[in-house]
C-alpha cells in the first residue's frame, strides 16, 4: 500500500502584532502579489505530488476569508482541501484538533505547518517526505544559526557570548509518522500539558526521536510589519506580470523529462487552416472534432506523455459534444495546468510540420509566437520546422498534414521514485 502524507495548515491565529499596525486582518489573510498569504501557502503545500491532503485549522470568525482565500487557489489544488477544523485557544490545541480529524483520512504521515509561511519550496518538502519515508517518526525542518548570540539575564548584567554551533533555528513543516504525533497530542491533553509552542516540543517531550532537515532563510513566518514587507517583495519576484505563481525557476527543476506526440488530419472543404493556433489561408481545411490544430494536439500528447499522464484523446474524448470545434489551445493549457499541479514547468518546444501544402515558411515566425504565448515560454524555447514527404504518402499526395512534437518538462527531483 502506498505511503501517504496529508499537511495540517495551522491558520487560527489572530496575528496580534500585526494588528497594532491599525489593520485587524489576521496575517494569513492579508495580501502577497494580489493573493493572501494562505493562498501562497496551500498552493505551495497542495503541488506537491507527495502530499493527498490538506486539512486548515481555522477561526470561526474567518470562515469567509479562508473561503475567499481558497477562490485563488491555482488548479489542481483546491481538490486535496479537507473541510476546515475550527481551532483553539492555543496552537497545540488547534493542532490537536485537525490531527483528530486527519485521523479519518488513514494517512501514515502527517506535515504540520504554519499558514503564514507561504515560501516552503518544493525541495523542504520532498527532504521531509524522503526522511519520514525512510522510518524517521518525526523530522524537523531547520536552519543553522549563523549569527553571534548574545544572553542577557537581566538589564544590569555582563552580556554573555552563546556558543552557536550545533544551535539549529526551527522552522515549519514539522513532520511525523502520524500515529505517533496523535498519540503525544492524546497524552499532553489528558495530563493537562499545554504549554508546548510547537510540535517538535511535545513529540521530544513524549520520547519521540527528533531528525534535522535543512530549511531555506526564505521559508520564514510572517510576524512583524517588515516581514510582510519582505514577504511582499519575494512574492512579487515569484510572479508573472499578470501576478500568478511563475513558478520555481528550470535551474531548480532537475529531473527533466521529454515528451513526443503525433497528430494527423485530412484535408476537408474549406478555406484556411489552423496551425499552432494561427489561422492559414488555403482551398481546403483540416478535419476534425475540435478546430483540427495538428500541430497545437501533438504538442498537448507530447507535454502529457512528459509527465505520463495520458493522451489527448483520454482527456478530451471526440465523442463528447462540448469539444464540437474547440479551440486546441484550452487543450494545451490543461495539460500545462497539469505539469503545473506537479511544481513543474515547460522548458522546450520543437515541432515538425509535414505537409506539401500550403507553404508553411511564411507563417513560421506567427506560428512560433502564437505557440510560446499560449504555452508562456519565450521565443527562442519554441522551434517550428517543416518539410515535405517528397510526395509520398497522404502528405504527399496533398491529402492532409501531419505533425511531430518534442516537449521538454522540468519537474522537482522526487527521491522517492
Amino acid at each position: 500500500m502506498p505511503i501517504s502524507a496529508a499537511a495540517l495548515v495551522v491558520a487560527a491565529g489572530r496575528g496580534s502584532r500585526l494588528a497594532k499596525t491599525g489593520n485587524d486582518t489576521p496575517k494569513q489573510y492579508r495580501l502577497l502579489a494580489g493573493r493572501s498569504v494562505l493562498t501562497h501557502t496551500l498552493n505551495a503545500l497542495g503541488k506537491h505530488p507527495g502530499i493527498c491532503c490538506i486539512l486548515t485549522v481555522i477561526h470561526p470568525d474567518d470562515t469567509w476569508l479562508y473561503n475567499k482565500a481558497i477562490t485563488e487557489l491555482d488548479p489542481g489544488v483546491f481538490e486535496k482541501l479537507l473541510p476546515v477544523v475550527h481551532g483553539g485557544s492555543t496552537r497545540q490545541v488547534s493542532v490537536f484538533q485537525g490531527l483528530k480529524a486527519l485521523a479519518l483520512q488513514e494517512a501514515d504521515h502527517v506535515l504540520i505547518h504554519d499558514a503564514a509561511r507561504p515560501f516552503v519550496t518544493t525541495e523542504i518538502l520532498s527532504r521531509l517526505l524522503h526522511q519520514l519515508n525512510e522510518g524517521k517518526p518525526g523530522v524537523l525542518v531547520a536552519t543553522q544559526v549563523v549569527d553571534t548570540l548574545k544572553r542577557q539575564s537581566s538589564a544590569a548584567t555582563q552580556l554573555e557570548t552563546v556558543d552557536r554551533d550545533r544551535l539549529w533555528a526551527a522552522q515549519t513543516p514539522q513532520a511525523f509518522a502520524f500515529p505517533q504525533i496523535l498519540s503525544a497530542h492524546e497524552r499532553a491533553a489528558n495530563e493537562g500539558q499545554n504549554q508546548f509552542t510547537d510540535d517538535t516540543s511535545l513529540a521530544e517531550w513524549d520520547g519521540m526521536t527528533i531528525s534535522i532537515c535543512e530549511g531555506d532563510t526564505d521559508n520564514f513566518k510572517i510576524t512583524t510589519a517588515a516581514d510582510l514587507e519582505r514577504a511582499e517583495h519575494l512574492a512579487k519576484m515569484n510572479s508573472t506580470s499578470d501576478g500568478r505563481p511563475a513558478g520555481r525557476p528550470l535551474s531548480q527543476l532537475t529531473d527533466i523529462r521529454n515528451g513526443i506526440g503525433y497528430d494527423v488530419h485530412a484535408f476537408e472543404t474549406g478555406d484556411s487552416v489552423i496551425l499552432g493556433g494561427v489561422a492559414i489561408p488555403h482551398t481546403k481545411k483540416l478535419k476534425g472534432h475540435s478546430d483540427a490544430d495538428v500541430v497545437l494536439h501533438a504538442i498537448t500528447d507530447a507535454t502529457l506523455g512528459a509527465i505520463g499522464d495520458g493522451d489527448i484523446g483520454q482527456h478530451f474524448p471526440p465523442s463528447d459534444p462540448q469539444w464540437e470545434g474547440a479551440a486546441s489551445d484550452q487543450f494545451q493549457n490543461d495539460a500545462i495546468r497539469r505539469v503545473s499541479a506537479l511544481g513543474g514547468r515547460l522548458a522546450h518546444i520543437d515541432v515538425t510540420i509535414v505537409c506539401e501544402e500550403p507553404k508553411i515558411g511564411p507563417h513560421r515566425d506567427k506560428i512560433r509566437a502564437s505557440i510560446a504565448a499560449t504555452c508562456k515560454l519565450p521565443e527562442t524555447r519554441v522551434s517550428i520546422k517543416a518539410t515535405t514527404s517528397e510526395k509520398l504518402g497522404f502528405t504527399g499526395r496533398k491529402e492532409g498534414i501531419a505533425a511531430y512534437a518534442s516537449v521538454t518538462v522540468r519537474l522537482p527531483m522526487n527521491d522517492d521514485e
